[in-house]
């Protein structure tokens, strides 16, 4: 029975399988039990399949259709039409499982640009069954309670060794399952701005060869999940998190990226960059003492060239500069505000950009010396879009900067209604803290239900409390919010003061819950 799907795998004129097989595979399914297992020859015919370069996830799914992937992995049938009630995911277990090995099969196939990156580092991987196994297995304990990445890694390591695999590869396959959700954590919730998340993410990896695959399995995870959810920003994300962590596994764990370094490389990169803005009188070196250390490692240099070629002649601006770029390195599209520093200019943003039905996926808020912001939102579309066309990019310009050169508070409304699929789901508001001392921060995570205006409720909310947002990352699982700011007291110091954390807990969830119920 096995046998048919290798030779399907191996003959391409093989057009497909006859209804009479079909049902008889169906009717002999049964015959698969510990015995049919256990036998070294059954064994091997599904390894075969497994390590074919062509077809493996549509005759992993041939499999499952003919209801034979099941028996034979028994696992494989308590996640079998599994449902996962939220936003979030909109396939069951096993379909998610099954368009995940696709996906990580189609990254081995060159067909364009769009797939390039992802085929070359498939290229370089030394077994890509590793990869597929890891994908078979990464959400199979789902469903059963505790941590399914865990129990998932002992299911996984069982079944490779129970497949002749050696103890170097059924333990790769074990850390692929137990790690992945580790990348897109990493990107989507920590500063990977910072060298020490860097160098933590690099020293748990340990090797380029752990980094190809994790990389290569959370992005077939992530497209496989939700295609909706799939954008640009994201593959920007993970994107930079790989090349970063590539970097510092190549200057070698025990010599950890220098945040000196780094901001010297970025320093010279930018120089490089700036070409004929360079002048004898060395301006931009003077602009750039009032910067700190902070925009050198939050900034690319490619962002700085750009920054100061759009501000040199305005740096002493009265009112606020509002630029817009519709494509980002980092993925989406980049909002960019310079302006003479006051309260309330995250709040009033967000509010605008939410007016707009545009969606924030990320903040860097940087304060000069001088009292002057850096702002940066990574902005989408509705539709997970980048911004584009001239008079949508002016409409945000202007909106923009008239609600900032304004001192009017905008009215707390907004025209965007809240999707009537969130109402059946409870997701009550958390706010909770951590210290980053590293950086003379508190890190602040808010979960909530998703809803329209939540950065600029959560902005107010900051203002009433009296305190200073230095970035933001933005995360929405379906009908739940999990946001985490970066945050300090007005003289952007770390916060201690408990009234502080206080007056934000309190005044967060009263907005937030006010307008859960209101919905």
């Amino acid at each position: 029975m096995l046998e048919i799907f290798l030779l399907k795998q191996l003959n391409p004129e093989i057009k497909g399988v006859r209804a009479s097989t079909i049902r008889l595979i169906r009717q002999n399914a049964d015959r698969i039990n510990k015995k049919f297992r256990d036998d070294l020859r059954n064994r091997a015919l599904f390894m075969e399949i497994i390590k074919q370069p062509r077809q493996v996830g549509h005759e992993l799914r041939r499999m499952h259709r003919y209801g034979l992937l099941s028996r034979y992995l028994p696992a494989f049938d308590k996640i079998e039409g599994l449902m996962q009630f939220d936003l979030f995911h909109v396939y069951t277990v096993d379909e998610h499982i099954l368009f995940v090995v696709k996906n990580l099969r189609l990254m081995g196939i060159e067909d364009g640009q769009d797939n390039a990156n992802y085929h070359i580092i498939h290229s370089l991987l030394p077994k890509r069954e590793i990869l597929y196994l890891a994908g078979l297995f990464h959400d199979i304990a789902k469903g059963r309670g505790g941590d399914h990445s865990e129990l998932g890694s002992n299911e996984a390591y069982r079944f490779c060794k129970h497949h002749g695999m050696s103890e170097y590869d059924a333990k790769l396959v074990a850390w692929l399952v137990e790690k992945h959700l580790y990348m897109s954590k990493t990107a989507q919730r920590m500063d990977i701005s910072d060298p020490e998340v860097i160098n933590t993410f690099a020293e748990t990896v340990a090797d380029q060869n752990h980094l190809n695959y994790l990389y290569l399995l959370t992005v077939g995870d992530i497209k496989s999940t939700n295609p909706d959810l799939w954008n640009n920003w994201k593959e920007g994300l993970l994107a930079e998190l790989y090349q970063k962590t590539l970097l510092a596994l190549r200057r070698g764990i025990e010599n950890p990226i220098n945040k000196r370094a780094l901001i010297s490389d970025t320093k010279k990169e930018s120089e490089e960059l700036l070409g004929p803005r360079i002048t004898a009188k060395d301006d931009y070196k003077k602009f750039w003492k009032q910067l700190g250390e902070d925009y050198f490692l939050r900034y690319s240099a490619g962002e700085i060239a750009w920054h100061y070629n759009s501000l040199y002649k305005d740096l002493a601006s009265k009112t606020p500069k509002v630029l817009v770029r519709e494509k980002s390195a980092r993925g989406g599209s980049e909002l960019f505000i310079y302006m003479k520093n006051r309260d309330g200019i995250f709040s009033t943003t967000t509010q605008v950009l939410n007016r707009l039905g545009l969606n924030v996926v990320d903040a860097r808020i940087i304060t000069s010396k001088n009292d002057y912001v850096f702002d940066s939102y990574i902005i989408l579309e509705q539709s997970g879009e980048e911004v584009s066309g001239k008079e949508r990019i002016n409409e945000i310009i202007e909106k923009t900067r008239t609600a900032l050169t304004s001192r009017d508070k905008l009215p707390p409304r907004t025209h965007r209604r809240r999707s009537c699929k969130l109402d059946h789901f409870n997701v009550p508001t958390r706010v909770s803290f951590t210290r980053d001392e590293n950086n003379n921060r508190n890190i602040m995570e808010v979960t909530t239900l998703d809803q329209p205006g939540l950065l600029s409720k959560i902005g107010m909310a900051m203002d009433f409390c009296g305190i200073r947002l230095q970035g933001a990352k933005i995360a929405t699982y379906g009908a739940r919010a999990e946001d985490i700011f970066f945050i300090t007291d007005r003289e952007n110091n770390l916060i201690k003061d408990p009234l502080k954390f206080e007056c934000l807990t309190n005044s967060i969830e009263s907005h937030l819950d006010k307008s859960n119920a209101a919905a």
